[in-house]
């Protein structure tokens, strides 16, 4: 009879878990583990903590949920976050033609597959993933160094500039390049003074980046739409999806192989992991890059968490990892179930709501218009980043949405103002971290 009890408990767990990340997936990932945290210790406070079980399976298929129904206001109503970046500029183009729910179900199809070729690796990753890990821990520094050399490298002029050689069509060609380098260190900045002087309370310091992920991924979309005169044409629903079960299957790999790196290496997210995939792969065709970015978002997150729960490896990976360890004792060999189950009844629960939220979305998108919409989306977000952190996270929201539009203001990539953690935690994996810190100390 309890066995039957505590099952019971984990089902219900991750079923709402799963309606949590599919009915608000327009809030960043961040905002919605506060909220689970804080109802956590709220919980303890009152003296009825949630089982551990319960934690696993709610934290497992939350993620598992948002990172497939977030594609919905990503490609719908411009609100991306970091790991979307990448399926923000074909997932527009489609919704210019009216095919915005065929980009959402290409991109909501690579994370399925994602999935499928992620969980079944899971018992098998005790075998291999800790003496690989033995291995790279010594060159994880000079590792990141690369990926960010080769992520600004990669950024390269988006037009032609026809015109005589001189000054002026070299500063056309250098305005795009420039706006990201900028990006990316004033973003790298901001992610240095969160580090070493945060103006976050102590309290919330679990918090501590969510105010700034959301001002730079979040608000500037937003405001863009805003401001906008653009109008929204009438969307269709697909009947069928044109798409090949080659291409299908090549778009899936692709985004797993890079989400799997992006979740195994330190700070590398799922943008930076879909990009590298994307070089490595010669992905072209636009619907293998819709399922390759999926794949590649959920296999990040979701792949982040389960590797908590592989034996040996002692490795916490991503912000779920993190509140789960704050929360739980985590032991490997017994939960990773719990989580792998949690994962899959989330799948199937998202894919059972995706037809009527994704009819949903586009009702309010007709009915409203996308500006309205954005207000709201952005008024929720001032809302729960004031609740959460304050005045001082409002004012660090404020401060990453100015960076946040610089790159859609000069046409350059999203992606560099992932610098808000790669440029201050690979310092600090080195001589310059300490350095750093002192100088930071002067102001």
């Amino acid at each position: 009879m309890c066995f039957l009890s505590s099952a019971a408990t984990a089902i219900v767990a991750a079923v709402l878990g799963a309606c949590l990340g599919a009915f608000v997936p327009s809030l960043h990932i961040l905002n919605l583990l506060a909220i689970l945290a804080l109802s956590a210790q709220a919980a303890l406070a009152a003296g009825t903590p949630f089982p551990p079980e319960t934690m696993i399976v709610a934290v497992a298929a939350l993620l598992a949920s948002w990172s497939l129904a977030n594609t919905i206001p990503a490609v719908l109503a411009a609100a991306p976050d970091e790991g979307a970046l990448f399926t923000v500029l074909p997932g527009q183009r489609y919704l210019m033609e009216g095919r915005g729910a065929e980009a959402v179900w290409l991109t909501v199809l690579g994370g399925v597959g994602g999935l499928a070729l992620l969980l079944p690796g899971l018992p098998f990753a005790a075998l291999l993933l800790p003496p690989l890990h033995a291995i790279l821990r010594p060159h994880y520094g000079w590792i990141l160094w690369v990926v960010i050399v080769f992520m600004l490298l990669s950024e390269w002029p988006k037009g032609n500039y026809p015109g005589p050689a001189g000054w002026r069509k070299w500063a056309r060609g250098w305005r795009g390049l420039g706006a990201g380098l900028l990006t990316f260190l004033l973003s790298g900045l901001l992610g240095m003074i969160l580090m070493y002087r945060s103006p976050l309370p102590p309290q919330n310091a679990f918090q501590n980046l969510m105010p700034a992920f959301v001002g730079l991924f979040g608000v500037p979309g937003l405001l863009f739409t805003l401001i906008s005169h653009t109008q929204i044409p009438l969307q269709h629903q697909p009947r069928t999806l044109a798409l090949p079960p080659r291409l299908w299957f090549r778009g899936a790999a692709a985004g797993a192989l890079g989400g799997a790196v992006a979740a195994f290496l330190p700070v590398v997210t799922a943008g930076v992991g879909g990009l590298l995939a994307g070089h490595a792969t010669a992905t072209r065709d636009e619907r293998v890059f819709l399922v390759s970015q999926g794949a590649s978002k959920t296999v990040y997150y979701v792949g982040a968490l389960l590797l908590l729960f592989v034996p040996g490896l002692e490795i916490v990976r991503g912000g779920a990892a993190w509140m789960l360890t704050g929360l739980h004792a985590t032991q490997p060999a017994e939960d990773a179930w719990l989580a792998l189950g949690g994962v899959a009844l989330a799948v199937a629960v998202t894919l059972l709501l995706m037809p009527a939220l994704l009819r949903l979305t586009l009702a309010l998108v007709t009915r409203l218009g996308g500006r309205r919409l954005a207000l709201a989306a952005l008024a929720l977000l001032l809302v729960l980043v004031g609740g959460l952190t304050g005045l001082p996270g409002l004012f660090v929201m404020a401060v990453g949405s100015g960076i946040g539009l610089i790159p859609l203001l000069y046409d350059s990539r999203r992606l560099n103002a992932l610098g808000v953690i790669l440029l201050p935690l690979a310092l600090n994996r080195g001589a310059a971290g300490p350095i750093v810190a002192r100088w930071l100390g002067l102001f």
